[in-house]
């Protein structure tokens, strides 16, 4: 018994003194964030100009079919600015290691998007579903990169999942 509080104790004592507080997915090239983020505003701004507030009857194939189009024109905006994003990688080791896999993530949830608009013109007017990568949705994942490198208008947009 005594052992496993020792054992305790100093888990916690590790845990608040001496472990790394950085985020994990924290790149090192700064200003890549801040270009990621002013680039992501802008197209934010642009898919915003989208926004279609009318109720949709679920049963209404004419009315599923236009909103397919709204969802492929936002996701068009938002594949856009994932290009303009990673037309530069990252001047840091980590950051060239990283952001490769968060645009594979982002392209995954964007292929959701497109099945998604799909699923609408077919007269499935069920949930958006994303992808699991490691058990987590994949829009977490990419909010959490956005949140640790400083550029929240990077997440992914929650227009379908609202």
């Amino acid at each position: 018994m005594l052992v496993g509080a020792g054992g305790f104790v100093a888990f916690w004592v590790y845990a608040l003194f001496f472990a790394s507080k950085d985020a994990i997915n924290k790149i090192g090239d700064t200003a890549w964030g801040q270009r990621a983020e002013q680039i992501c505003v802008a197209a934010n701004a642009e898919r915003e100009s989208l926004i279609d507030l009318r109720r949709f009857d679920g049963d209404d194939r004419a009315l599923l079919t236009e909103r397919a189009g709204f969802v492929d024109q936002a996701t068009d905006l938002v594949e856009g600015m994932l290009d303009d994003v990673v037309a530069a990688l990252p001047t840091d080791d980590k950051g060239r290691a990283i952001v490769p896999m968060w645009e594979a993530d982002y392209r995954a949830y964007l292929d959701n998007r497109r099945d998604y608009a799909d699923r609408l013109r077919e007269g499935d007017d069920s949930l958006f579903r994303e992808t699991a990568v490691d058990g987590i949705p994949v829009g977490e994942k990419l909010q959490t990169f956005a949140a640790d490198n400083d550029m929240p208008a990077c997440a992914p947009p929650t227009d379908l999942t609202q």
